[in-house]
């Protein structure tokens, strides 16, 4: 079997995601002033704009996701990959926790809630199973709401990766996260 140092580009892939979506808080940050300005012009120019890169986003995630397939998605890999990331001098400093690291603990608060469950009573245990891990950074303010965690922010976003991988059921209520039997067989696996 052909073996190749992947970390590069998963690091690459989380610094990308990062910047991203940093981008689309700074487009929230200006939209939001310019709907309290009553500038309704820039601030539905802000909404597209935040809709175009979120669209982008998707797409870095879909790339994210084909490139794991492509080099292999060992568990073993993945957290050595992590281990050698976090000996790159500028990501350790900067780099967020990684948004598949909110996955397990997400599946398993799910799995404690009976399978369905707030937003706000998931991220509240995953809180729960993750404040040692997460990182200095995860519990910065993001720019565009300073009452929101970065890693509030990066769970969330794991959730609509979740969903879109069939983790994670994509017609639950709005506001509920619903596990499916994808979900359990991936967090029991």
């Amino acid at each position: 079997m052909l073996d190749n140092n992947t970390t590069s580009v998963a690091a690459a892939f989380e610094i990308l995601i990062e910047e991203i979506e940093a981008d689309i808080d700074f487009v929230n940050q200006q939209g939001s002033q310019a709907f309290e300005n009553r500038d309704y012009d820039r601030a539905r120019e802000a909404l597209e704009k935040a809709a175009q890169i979120t669209a982008f986003r998707e797409k870095v995630g879909d790339l994210r996701r084909e490139w794991r397939q492509i080099v292999g998605g060992d568990q073993s890999r993945d957290d050595e990959t992590r281990a050698h990331r976090r000996d790159l001098g500028r990501l350790r400093r900067r780099l967020r926790t990684p948004e598949q690291e909110y996955y397990r603990p997400i599946l398993r608060a799910l799995e404690e809630l009976g399978g369905s469950a707030s937003l706000n009573d998931v991220l509240d245990r995953v809180y729960e199973l993750m404040k040692d891990s997460l990182r200095e950074v995860d519990f910065e303010p993001l720019a565009s709401d300073p009452r929101l965690p970065r890693w509030r922010n990066a769970a969330q976003w794991a959730r609509h990766s979740m969903v879109r991988e069939g983790l994670l059921k994509n017609d639950s209520p709005r506001g509920i996260w619903e596990i499916t039997e994808l979900g359990r067989q991936y967090f029991r696996g």
